[in-house]
């Protein structure tokens, strides 16, 4: 157990940002998840615990909880997107996995800029 990697958080916090019940409560788990454990591809995508006995359940949604597009000043430049979204898992209301996604053969190994994520 511990925190969750800076780059990770930041764009959990990004992809949560919004107002409505869901997103506050996944955003109010951030404090108390950590990184299980990491994609065997060597992409960027991390599989997410929570403590469960120190923050509720978010109130039922579908999962994804969130899914938003990216596409990087360089993919723009060379044609299109090589990593065309991300994905914010839940299961039973927590937050389980943030999954980093791409069309090109090489993983995506970091997380995008979140300023760049099209929600």
């Amino acid at each position: 157990m511990g925190s969750l990697p800076a780059d990770v958080a930041a764009t959990l916090r990004a992809l949560l940002r919004g107002g409505d019940p869901v997103s506050v409560a996944l955003r109010a788990q951030l404090p108390h998840a950590w990184v299980a454990g990491r994609c065997g591809c060597g992409c960027a995508t991390v599989d997410l615990e929570v403590d469960r006995q120190a923050v509720p359940a978010a109130p039922a949604h579908d999962s994804p909880a969130v899914e938003a597009g990216y596409t990087s000043p360089a993919d723009a430049a060379d044609g299109g997107p090589v990593c065309p979204g991300v994905l914010v898992l839940t299961d039973d209301g927590y937050l389980s996995r943030l999954e980093i996604y791409s069309v090109g053969d090489e993983p995506v190994t970091a997380w995008p800029d979140p300023l760049l994520l099209d929600l």
